[in-house]
């Protein structure tokens, strides 16, 4: 077993901060007066067969009203000032609103909204307000939908918490009022471009090379290996890197809440968990498809993170003829997790080595 302590180790750094939307030389009020102007000319003129996909029409119609309605206030802007204007215009449209510079900074590893007026950045393990703001709670929830929708997930009074993910990867949750008494809250925690490889982990501390030359002969001799550690201490990340040890040609099942492992072989099925629908239905936990998996004659079975009922199937699975199996557990302890898992099953397998990230 694996344990992890230290957060931000994984964080990119060194890049220079882009600015962010509330630093532009332009006021918010005329910003908020040109958008909003724009999105009400955009519905009224684009081609109602033209969908949010279509970006170079959008995109068009978008650069025509924009340079109609510049000339229409007789704002004097400078050319940087209208580009940034416009970049804003667009990701409002098209993107993420005002998320869309924070996500695009790869200097910037968790975005965290508090609310229409305060939202937080994470940068190199510390944490920092910035001038990003929304117009009130329905604009937040603008985004959320944005979010939550292309993933089938919905979050709404009767349903106001939902886990997601961005295209990318990254990881999303929401809660909403009434629970959120701060108005809509947003947590993304960005994932890297490419996925940390061991090497590269090494390079950074997270392991000393030992430790990777021994983990790498845990992989491959298909001992069981779990990861253990706190919230952003970057247990995801080392299960990615350690998946890179599986050899190919054998068949890997994961399973996730929200999907975030990105392995490299070919032969991966890839497992998602799902919530209930409106009416209470079709709900699919992790646990479900943990049993459904040692059904589809895995080689290896990856849980992205066990944390209930599934912690127990997982470990019998490791035990029952699934060996080099691999997931994350929340814990602060790696020989606490061992204890918990040998009181829970007759373990026989299995691998357990403490490192500091």
């Amino acid at each position: 077993m694996l344990n992890l302590k230290s957060p931000g180790q994984y964080s990119a750094g060194g890049a220079k901060p882009p600015r962010l939307p509330g630093d532009k030389t332009h006021s918010h009020a005329a910003y908020i007066q040109i958008r909003d102007r724009i999105q009400q000319r955009l519905l009224a003129e684009l081609n109602p067969s033209v969908t949010r996909s279509d970006t170079a029409e959008v995109r068009r119609v978008t650069e025509r009203l924009f340079n109609d309605t510049l000339a229409e206030l007789g704002l004097p802007l400078s050319r940087l000032e209208r580009n940034d204007i416009f970049d804003a215009v667009m990701a409002d449209i098209l993107g993420l609103g005002p998320l869309e510079v924070l996500l695009n900074d790869d200097s910037i590893t968790e975005v965290l909204v508090n609310g229409p007026d305060h939202v937080f950045i994470e940068r190199s393990g510390k944490l920092e307000e910035c001038d990003v703001k929304f117009r009130d709670n329905d604009d937040v929830m603008r985004i959320v939908e944005r979010i939550v929708a292309p993933l089938g997930r919905r979050v709404d009074e009767s349903s106001p918490m939902v886990d997601a993910r961005l295209p990318d990867g990254s990881r999303v949750n929401v809660i909403i009022p009434p629970l959120s008494l701060v108005g809509p809250s947003i947590s993304i925690r960005k994932f890297p471009k490419h996925a940390l490889t061991p090497d590269e982990l090494i390079k950074k501390g997270a392991f000393t090379p030992g430790i990777g030359e021994f983990m790498r002969a845990c992989v491959k001799a298909r001992l069981n290996i779990v990861v253990s550690g706190g919230t952003g201490t970057g247990k995801t990340t080392v299960l990615n890197a350690l998946s890179s040890y599986i050899p190919e040609g054998e068949r890997i099942l994961t399973i996730e809440d929200a999907a975030e492992l990105r392995l490299q072989q070919r032969h991966v099925v890839r497992l998602e968990a799902r919530p209930a629908n409106v009416e209470g239905k079709g709900h699919i936990s992790i646990r479900q498809l943990v049993i459904n998996a040692l059904r589809m004659r895995p080689d290896r079975i990856v849980v992205g993170e066990v944390r209930g009922g599934e912690a127990l199937d997982m470990l019998q699975a490791m035990n029952t003829g699934h060996d080099g199996s691999l997931t994350t557990v929340h814990s602060n302890n790696a020989g606490y997790v061992a204890s918990c898992g040998n009181d829970g099953v007759d373990g026989r397998h299995g691998s357990t080595a403490k490192g500091d990230s």
